[in-house]
């Protein structure tokens, strides 16, 4: 009986932050995005659970949700900031480890004329700003091939929105960790169909730092998307093995850099 009374209270308190996140209800249905026009440091307190928390909103406008980025001041230390069309671009120190960070949290539109626009802001984003690791994730209202979509009449356009999207992809020189769990992370309210819409998006010098990172799908609760979460456990293994990323291929200095670092480390024995 007690536990059934821990999970009540619980799911009353998580209700509560759904409506104060703009989420509303009507018989066992949710409206499934979050449609808050103002963000206070009251709400983002209680998303977070402690007081000690900066953050980093853009509103919902009209029909389109919001973008809200949290985090501690303890870990990351934020020195800019780009608050954009689909997109809010944090820059800071990791001060752990006293690494560099862009991190961008997309919410990308649907239609394929805004996405291109969305698509080449980030790619100049990331081209004049060369310091640091690069993680990019959020909802892409994009999937990569047919298997990350079930159960929905496929569009005329879709296959040529995947290559266009994995194109984009291989442009900015950045990789999707491994999954770990459900693929899908949207789903439509009847169930019928499932899509993999969100996901995380890493430089290769992420993976060289945190070469175990993986992404996860987490439980879904008021919103029709999947919470996502990047995830890391370091050890130290000794000497890293060589990775390779086919966009290095196509960099004439590539072969040159392989064979000085090879030469120059022999081994004998």
């Amino acid at each position: 009986m007690q536990d059934n009374n821990n999970n009540s209270k619980e799911a009353e308190i998580l209700w509560q932050l759904a409506k104060e996140l703009g989420v509303s209800g009507w018989n066992d249905n949710i409206k499934q995005e979050s449609k808050k026009e103002m963000v206070d440091r009251s709400l983002c307190q209680a998303v977070w659970g402690d007081s000690e928390v900066q953050w980093e909103a853009q509103p919902a406008t009209n029909t389109a949700g919001g973008i809200l980025c949290l985090w501690s001041e303890k870990y990351f230390r934020l020195e800019r900031k780009i608050n954009g069309f689909g997109y809010i671009m944090l820059s800071g120190k990791w001060i752990q480890e006293d690494l560099s960070l862009n991190i961008v949290n997309i919410y990308s539109p649907c239609d394929i004329q805004r996405k291109h626009v969305l698509w080449e802001t980030i790619l100049q984003l990331k081209n004049h700003n060369q310091g640091g690791l690069w993680c990019i994730l959020g909802d892409f209202n994009s999937i990569r091939n047919s298997s990350e979509r079930v159960g929905a009449c496929h569009r005329v356009l879709e296959d040529g929105g995947s290559r266009e999207f994995n194109a984009w992809i291989e442009e900015l020189e950045v990789v999707e960790p491994a999954w770990v769990g459900n693929k899908f992370t949207w789903v439509r309210p009847n169930g019928l169909s499932r899509s993999k819409l969100d996901r995380f998006l890493v430089s290769a010098d992420w993976l060289t730092r945190w070469p175990d990172t993986a992404q996860h799908t987490l439980e879904r609760n008021f919103s029709d998307h999947c919470p996502i979460l990047l995830k890391s456990r370091s050890s130290d293994w000794g000497p890293k093995p060589f990775r390779i990323m086919d966009c290095w291929l196509s960099n004439a200095s590539f072969k040159k850099v392989v064979v000085e670092n090879w030469t120059s480390n022999q081994l004998s024995g």
